[in-house]
């Protein structure tokens, strides 16, 4: 798990990473997290919770970039799950962060060339909603474009269906536990099949 403080689980500890969890137990298939940040619940299902992640709360996608070329390397991850660009979307150069995110795909692609990456669309974000936009409206050909190329590449739709009403915490840019896990399970449909 690759990303910000919705990675990480500002509004509700472990983030959309409980839900996916959850999902996998229940379809008894197997599935554990690395990285050097740790947090969430002990359990999940009476079973012990994969509590490491790489959530960094307030980071940008350049900021993104150590953990793709050197942090994580030793942990060598089969799947990275990638959601970022929430804190691209007021910063300075909002309408560079499609660009942003094409170096930072192809620098995890060349890294771990035999991993599956998945890209996901941001959740809604109301006050930045035409900076979401942008980001968001770049990553299927971003995808697309990669997988041609014979990379392995899958975008997680995590934008669709995300209800601001009801699955946004009062901060207005957090999921609540509800908006996290609508994000756990499209992360799911996407990685179930490379689950053993």
């Amino acid at each position: 798990p690759l990303g910000d403080s919705i990675t990480f689980g500002i509004q509700y500890e472990g983030a959309w990473r409980v839900e996916l969890f959850h999902d996998a137990v229940a379809d008894g298939k197997k599935i554990t997290f690395v990285g050097a940040q740790s947090n969430g619940p002990q359990m999940v299902d009476n079973m012990p919770f994969p509590r490491n992640h790489e959530g960094h709360s307030g980071y940008t996608i350049d900021q993104m970039k150590p953990f793709a070329m050197t942090t994580d390397v030793p942990f060598m991850p089969n799947m990275i799950l990638l959601h970022i660009g929430t804190n691209d979307t007021y910063g300075s150069n909002p309408s560079g962060a499609p660009m942003r995110l094409e170096s930072l795909t192809d620098l995890i692609l060349s890294t771990y060339p035999d991993s599956l990456l998945v890209v996901a669309k941001i959740v809604p974000y109301p006050s930045q909603a035409n900076n979401v936009k942008t980001i968001n409206d770049s990553i299927p050909d971003l995808v697309m474009s990669r997988a041609m190329q014979g990379k392995h590449i899958l975008m997680a739709d995590c934008f669709t269906g995300f209800t601001t009403s009801s699955m946004l915490s009062s901060d207005t840019i957090h999921p609540n536990k509800t908006g996290y896990d609508f994000m756990g399970d499209q992360f799911y449909s996407v990685v179930k099949s490379y689950l053993h």
